[in-house]
């Protein structure tokens, strides 16, 4: 009663599927968990930067992870994930300044200047270094907008004037000029501070 051909009963053929589909979901679960401890804080201070409220940017990365895992079917077509990302979250922090439509006048630098570098530091070297990332940060805050989102980008998240134009949307020159408008106003602001003192 051979015909040579063997086929295999139905349920094996759902439970391979189901294994392959594990095996899929296992490994998109991985890159996912991957990008968060790569990107998160970097992500958080963009979004810290703009919001100005630590809950508010946390929420925003958060929201920015649950984006990718609903579009991650795309994410092997992201040339420069580290700027889509960035780019995900500054469209997030955006939104919802653009919803708030105002922003408080009381904005606390404090926390940035926690969580931007100071690795390898003593604890007293971490705090003199902390209240000098709070001084530029306070000094940073007085730039007009546009001058300070193209510094934050660069100064504090290091990306490239190609970068920074992806992420905001404006030509590449608009940022080296904006840039160069924000490096000037800084080197002013930070030496009118320094002949107070």
């Amino acid at each position: 009663m051979s015909t040579g051909l063997t086929a295999l009963p139905v349920w094996m053929e759902i439970a391979e599927s189901t294994v392959h589909d594990e095996t899929r979901q296992h490994a998109e679960e991985r890159a996912l968990a991957a990008l968060v401890e790569q990107y998160a804080t970097t992500l958080y201070r963009v979004a810290f930067s703009v919001l100005r409220n630590a809950s508010d940017a946390e929420d925003a990365v958060q929201e920015a992870f649950l984006r990718v895992l609903r579009h991650r079917e795309t994410l092997d077509e992201v040339r420069d994930q580290r700027v889509w990302l960035i780019r995900i979250v500054w469209n997030i922090v955006l939104d919802r300044k653009r919803r708030a439509k105002t922003r408080p006048e009381t904005d606390d630098v404090s926390e940035l200047a926690w969580v931007l570098p100071a690795g390898g530091l003593s604890a007293e070297q971490r705090a003199a270094a902390a209240q000098h990332h709070a001084h530029v940060l306070k000094c940073v805050e007085q730039l007009p907008a546009k001058e300070r989102e193209v510094l934050m980008l660069s100064a504090f998240e290091e990306l490239t004037s190609v970068e920074i134009a992806a992420v905001l949307d404006i030509t590449e020159s608009s940022v080296r000029s904006r840039l160069f408008r924000a490096r000037n106003l800084m080197a002013d602001l930070l030496q009118h501070a320094r002949s107070v003192r």
